[in-house]
């Protein structure tokens, strides 16, 4: 006896499998035969009996539909060809009438794993020792509602047994079953065995319970065959395509797919390719979010309507599944079924010259594969050629037509260098729509959208939605961004709709209060109580009743669903850039109003930069500005600590909430010639003319919402030299602007000397900060003390402070070279660190009153 430790390499959720191996492995009794030339199907036989050497294995910690991927792990090992089966279908050597051989199941598809797996469970659950025609049916039921069979139509009823064995096998019916649905594949021409060849098994037996109650509600092998479309008479002949692709032909047909506007141009410009007699493979090229695969579902509306020339008419359009996951490895592949059997080598390029050779064999189809770059590399592992060169001859000669959808970057990476591959594409540019052609798409696609979330869609938040998203959000392209924008304004309106009213929810609050209160009551055996309280529930849940109620007629009386307006797609706009875009009310004008005295309150003595930065505010805020340019961009000029880093940080914090919302670049890291590669693609000037700047990755950074901020000491020395005439300290009112103004001319002229005149022409103010007067001087040291106190009424110490203290503090932290930076370190020197020396000396205490004064000795 030895034991195998089994994992699934394909699901992150797969329980551990304990393997046990009971006696040699045998051969199995199953008889394949070899594909005949100019057959065209595959033909095996196998026989529905098995070695009784065939080793047992038991699986531990099976649970629900987890157990289906661990299957999936085991019956496609890597190395040991006996363990190679479905465990739970073997059971004990000496049951060997019960077998069913491993060869069937090396064909099953996913589904049809999953229906055996569900029988299994059924059986257990309703406790019976094996697996039936009864239970595949259920199996059938539970895997989904593709043969619109339910319990209730089906009416029929199992009862439960008390006693279940460990090992669950097949009956013989059912085994019959198993072989029936082989026989259906084979006559079909099919290699792989999927449901609806179980549910043709089933019908083809006849006895067994499945069958009699299939029968009871009317259903017959004909009408079945004809719902599944593989009746006896059926004439697919492309099983590979409809397995592995989705015809958007027959979605376009039945309505399913979305009503394509616009995009004319680039649809007939596919068309005319596609007419081609070779190389008629389009290539749609684009960024993400343009709209390429809405090309190939208006190619396909298209078709179905008529609308193309005969050389293309009646094509039938598939997009191909397969080529998006097919760079991950085999075994996690979502595409069970076409990775079924394909191990070994060979097996990959088999499947995919099947799909080809039906693709010829049709002459009706355009395989449209999304991501197409990925087919270079697909399925090459282990010295396989990879799908790109296997498909090279077809796409040369005309016999496999390709609709083919990348990005620019992931053609030239992958398709560009393979310069066989590209001559047999045709490229076909998909630019970013328009904002007018984006209104035209969102109305075409407004229906669906209404009918999905359940509301309605004004004009007005259709063309919001294509502005704002245009004007706002530069990371993703037109018309997919104003897309998402209806789609989340929908969700946001239904969800607010749905939600109980304020008083409704006050009340629900009690009533959950009063239950809890009842059953305590009842536990108490205080039943008086419990029977008022219970009065009492019940009345509020009348009233809540009303409630709602009076809500659906208010929603009635206003034409029913919800309407989603221009300021919800505002709001959505607002929760993905946080740049707020509603329209000025009435509080938020009061607001920007008053918050030139906000900011002035902040930053002592900088009156002009306040207003310079405030007047920049209301233009952009009430839609004034250049939607090209930034809302503004300044050189804040002076000496060190006057406020120039203070005023950005302010101006953050009052209108965008946050003083963490500002990014602040340090450009000397940017001071040699070789750091400029940091920054590539955006010579003088573009971020103040144009609003755009392109990094070191070719990312394109949006500056058209931002306000640029640049500071710089440059024409300090001048500011000096003027502050030795004792500028600001001595002079009136008028004699400080005459020579401010003097000091500002100065600057400027250094200014143009430093930097080059396209980059001085593109900003909209210069602006030169003041040196503080002693008044000015004195207020900054009373904003720096109350952030003293402010930290020490955290712990609870009440301190104040003196004139004479203040007056001490102005005259040794104030320096005309460097500001009010000196301010905080006399601050820090003379207050600080004393107050923390008498706290550790436990001098001052919580609840003390402290205040500060200077002493005789100063």
């Amino acid at each position: 006896m030895f034991y195998h430790k089994c994992t699934a390499n394909n699901s992150a959720i797969m329980p551990t499998v304990l393997v046990q191996s009971i006696g040699m492995p045998g051969l199995l009794s199953g008889q394949r035969y070899g594909q005949h030339k100019g057959s065209g199907k595959l033909r095996r036989s196998v026989k529905m009996m098995s070695s009784i050497q065939m080793p047992a294995l038991r699986m531990t910690n099976f649970s629900g539909l987890r157990a289906l991927n661990t299957l999936d792990g085991l019956s496609r090992p890597k190395q040991d060809f006996h363990f190679n089966t479905l465990s739970t279908i073997y059971s004990r050597r000496e049951r060997a009438s019960r077998y069913v051989p491993k060869a069937m199941f090396e064909a099953f598809t996913e589904k049809a794993i999953k229906v055996i797996v569900l029988a299994q469970e059924e059986a257990r659950r309703l406790g019976y020792n094996f697996v039936g025609t009864e239970q595949i049916l259920l199996g059938l039921i539970g895997e989904g509602r593709e043969w619109e069979l339910t319990l209730t139509m089906l009416a029929w009823k199992w009862k439960r047994r008390e006693f279940v064995a460990v090992d669950i096998l097949f009956t013989p019916r059912a085994k019959h079953v198993l072989a029936l649905s082989l026989e259906e594949a084979r006559q079909l021409g099919h290699y792989y065995i999927g449901s609806e060849h179980l549910l043709l098994g089933l019908l083809g037996e006849g006895e067994g319970v499945a069958a009699r109650v299939i029968r009871m509600v009317g259903e017959g092998a004909d009408s079945v065959g004809a719902t599944v479309g593989l009746g006896s008479s059926n004439n697919n002949k492309m099983p590979t395509l409809e397995e592995y692709g989705t015809n958007l032909t027959k979605l376009a047909e039945e309505g399913k797919l979305d009503p394509v506007v616009g995009r004319q141009q680039q649809i007939d410009r596919v068309i005319q390719i596609l007419g081609r007699r070779t190389k008629n493979n389009p290539c749609l090229i684009g960024e993400a979010g343009v709209g390429k695969t809405a090309i190939a579902e208006g190619l396909a509306l298209r078709i179905v309507n008529g609308d193309v020339p005969k050389t293309i008419e009646g094509k039938k359009i598939v997009l191909d599944k397969y080529f998006r996951g097919v760079l991950n490895d085999v075994i996690s592949l979502d595409m069970s079924l076409l990775v079924a059997g394909t191990k070994y080598r060979g097996e990959f390029e088999e499947r995919l010259k099947k799909l080809m050779e039906e693709i010829k064999q049709s002459g009706k189809i355009i395989l449209f594969i999304d991501e197409v770059h990925t087919i270079v590399g697909a399925g090459a592992g282990e010295g396989a050629m990879d799908a790109a060169n296997i498909l090279k001859p077809a796409l040369a000669r005309g016999e496999l037509q390709c609709l083919g959808a990348t990005t620019l970057d992931e053609y030239r990476k992958y398709i560009e260098k393979d310069s066989a591959l590209k001559r047999r594409f045709q490229l076909v540019k998909v630019p970013e729509a328009i904002v007018d052609e984006t209104i035209q798409i969102l109305k075409g696609l407004r229906q669906r959208y209404e009918i999905f979330h359940k509301v309605r869609y004004t004009d007005d938040a259709l063309v919001a939605a294509a502005q704002l998203s245009h004007q706002y959000i530069s990371d993703r392209l037109l018309p997919d961004k104003a897309i998402d924008l209806i789609d989340e304004a929908g969700s946001l309106v239904q969800f607010q709709h749905a939600q109980l009213p304020e008083e409704a929810r006050e009340l629900d609050k009690e009533v959950r209060q009063i239950v809890k209160e009842k059953e305590e009551s009842v536990r108490n055996q205080d039943f008086e109580k419990a029977g008022e309280l219970r009065d009492r529930e019940m009345d509020l849940k009348t009233q809540i009743s009303a409630i709602i109620e009076k809500g659906k007629e208010t929603s009635e009386a206003g034409d029913g669903d919800p309407i989603v307006t221009e300021v919800d797609i505002q709001h959505i706009v607002f929760f993905w850039t946080g740049i707020p875009v509603k329209k000025v009310s009435t509080d938020e004008s009061n607001r920007l109003l008053k918050m030139e005295k906000t900011l002035q309150k902040r930053v002592i003595g900088q009156d002009e930069a306040v207003k310079a930065i405030c007047s920049a505010i209301y233009r952009a805020r009430v839609g004034l500005k250049n939607p090209n340019r930034p809302i503004a961009s300044f050189i804040f000029s002076g000496p060190t600590g006057v406020g120039k880093s203070e005023l950005a940080k302010a101006l953050a914090a009052h209108y965008f909430g946050s003083e963490e919302v500002m990014i602040r670049l340090d450009m000397s890291e940017f001071m040699e010639r070789h750091t400029v590669s940091k920054l590539i693609g955006s010579p003088p000037g573009y971020i103040l003319e144009d609003g755009r700047l392109t990094d070191n990755r070719g990312m394109t950074v949006d500056f058209k919402n931002t306000v640029l901020i640049m500071t710089s000491n440059v024409g300090s020395s001048v500011i000096e030299k003027e502050g030795r005439r004792k500028i600001g300290f001595d002079l009136d009112y008028d004699e400080k602007d005459i020579s401010y103004n003097r000091i500002v001319s100065l600057v400027t002229e250094e200014l143009k000397q430093y930097f080059r005149p396209e980059f001085l022409n593109r900003l909209d103010e210069i602006i030169v900060f003041r040196q503080f007067t002693r008044l000015e001087v004195k207020q900054i040291a009373d904003i720096m003390l109350k952030e003293v106190f402010e930290r020490l009424k955290t712990l609870k110490i009440d301190l104040s402070v003196t004139e004479r203290f203040k007056e001490r503090v102005v005259d040794e932290g104030y320096d005309p070279s460097y500001g009010a930076r000196p301010l905080r370190r006399a601050i820090v020197r003379l207050l600080e660190d004393s107050i923390a020396k008498k706290i550790l000396a436990s001098e001052i205490k919580e609840g003390d009153s402290v205040i500060v004064d200077v002493d005789s000795d100063g």
